[in-house]
């Protein structure tokens, strides 16, 4: 079993959401995050610039059997994708096991 850890823009969030429910993924969670990175926004007010380093995004938290692992990962790179600086970063980890907690079931089936 894999985690696959995803930040991205949240304006990319329904179209990631809709894209991982298309290939059989349908069950995730999410949360907003703050974060720092290479793309600078700022903002002008009144004639004057502000940069502001904070910025905002949404992070995914997946796990998928081995087998789901790359069509997961494709599947967030081309909906979330812009082509522009911030688009965010994927992070793949192994999991050691899990359990279902309403019948005690342990492995890969408890994810299906």
């Amino acid at each position: 079993m894999k985690k696959i850890e995803a930040i991205i823009r949240k304006s990319k969030f329904s179209a990631v959401k809709r894209a991982l429910h298309d290939v059989g993924v349908n069950f995730f969670s999410y949360w907003d995050v703050t974060g720092l990175g290479n793309e600078k926004k700022g903002s002008v007010y009144r004639g004057v610039s502000y940069s502001t380093s904070d910025i905002q995004r949404r992070y995914l938290s997946i796990v998928v059997n081995d087998d789901f692992e790359e069509i997961t990962i494709k599947t967030i790179i081309e909906a979330a994708r812009s082509g522009e600086v911030g688009d965010g970063k994927i992070f793949v980890s192994d999991i050691k096991d899990c359990y279902r907690i309403r019948t005690g079931e342990k492995g890969s089936q408890t994810l299906k």
